[in-house]
């Protein structure tokens, strides 16, 4: 316990972030999981930490406030746009969900008097550690929760197989606009929490480096698992930082090396739910050691056989 607590101490700060981002992987995992390749969580936390930014400045509320106007709004904006970008085919969403972020970055320079234009917004931190766990884990129990429900169902099997779904009488449709929602109201929840902790927020804060950072956490923790969204942040945010205090120049590179061995040898990503230990199997369970039944007589070809026998 105690070399947990001085782990914690000395990568509190990345560790705090592994989860912010893990917040935004998951929400990339939300609408994947309906088949939907999207990089709108990045516009949707926009809008969550510009509004958070908006009602400290002008109306000091609280955190939980914050968070609930965030998911609010990162919730309706989703549900608005899904009426447009379900319409595409699926490398014209990724496609339009990119050109989303970009135009976020251009509405943010331009509109000064609500976002702070290039100078940003400073705000006050009022989260924790531990009010940020509670938050991923509440996170986690509902992605939990909806995997085991007939949603959860719903959404794997139109992400495998649509026109499957679709003859199953699945509305695949309404099933992705729900993914979509859900991914929009973790985006807002997470951009919330990362301009609460950065105390500033700008318009090079929600970008395409996030983005990216997003689809290989989702990559690399596992594209087929709640969890594995989580556990790909935490790869991205801790293998720097500890490769660091070992290679002071060219730790990046490693970093790099150390991610593709991973996503060769772990096609599927780190939380596979499909993979299973491969157990030798008992020696009386093996097909060639089973005895094999005597072979029954061959049937007479001849009349004089038959009667003979």
């Amino acid at each position: 316990m105690l070399a947990i607590a001085d782990f914690l101490v000395e990568y509190r700060s990345t560790f705090t972030f592994g989860l912010i981002y893990g917040l935004f992987a998951l929400a990339t995992y939300a609408s994947l999981w309906t088949g939907v390749l999207s990089v709108a969580p990045v516009t949707f936390g926009a809008f969550g930490g510009f509004v958070y930014a908006a009602l400290q400045r002008d109306h000091d509320v609280g955190l939980w406030v914050g968070i609930a106007a965030g998911v609010a709004v990162g919730s309706v904006a989703a549900l608005l746009f899904s009426f447009v970008i379900l319409r595409l085919s699926s490398h014209y969403m990724a496609m339009a969900t990119i050109a989303m972020v970009l135009i976020t970055r251009v509405f943010i320079l331009n509109l000064p008097d609500a976002t702070g234009g290039a100078n940003g917004t400073p705000l006050t931190r009022q989260s924790t550690l531990w009010m940020i766990t509670l938050i991923v884990a509440v996170c986690l129990f509902v992605f939990w929760r909806l995997d085991q429900s007939r949603f959860g169902l719903a959404a794997t099997t139109v992400h495998e197989d649509p026109a499957a779904a679709s003859t199953l009488g699945v509305n695949t449709r309404h099933i992705q606009r729900i993914g979509f929602v859900l991914s929009g109201a973790v985006g807002g929840l997470a951009g919330v929490l990362m301009a609460d902790q950065l105390q500033f927020i700008g318009p090079n804060t929600f970008y395409v480096d996030l983005a990216f950072t997003m689809l290989a956490a989702v990559v690399l923790g596992g594209a087929f698992h709640w969890f594995g969204a989580i556990v790909g942040a935490m790869v991205f945010r801790f293998l720097p930082e500890i490769l660091s205090d070992y290679i002071d120049d060219g730790h990046e590179i490693a970093n790099g090396i150390l991610l593709v061995v991973i996503m060769i040898y772990m096609p599927r990503g780190i939380v596979d739910p499909r993979r299973r230990k491969k157990r030798e199997r008992p020696i009386w369970k093996r097909k060639s050691d089973v005895a094999e039944p005597p072979a029954a007589d061959p049937a007479p070809t001849t009349v004089t056989e038959a009667v003979g026998s």
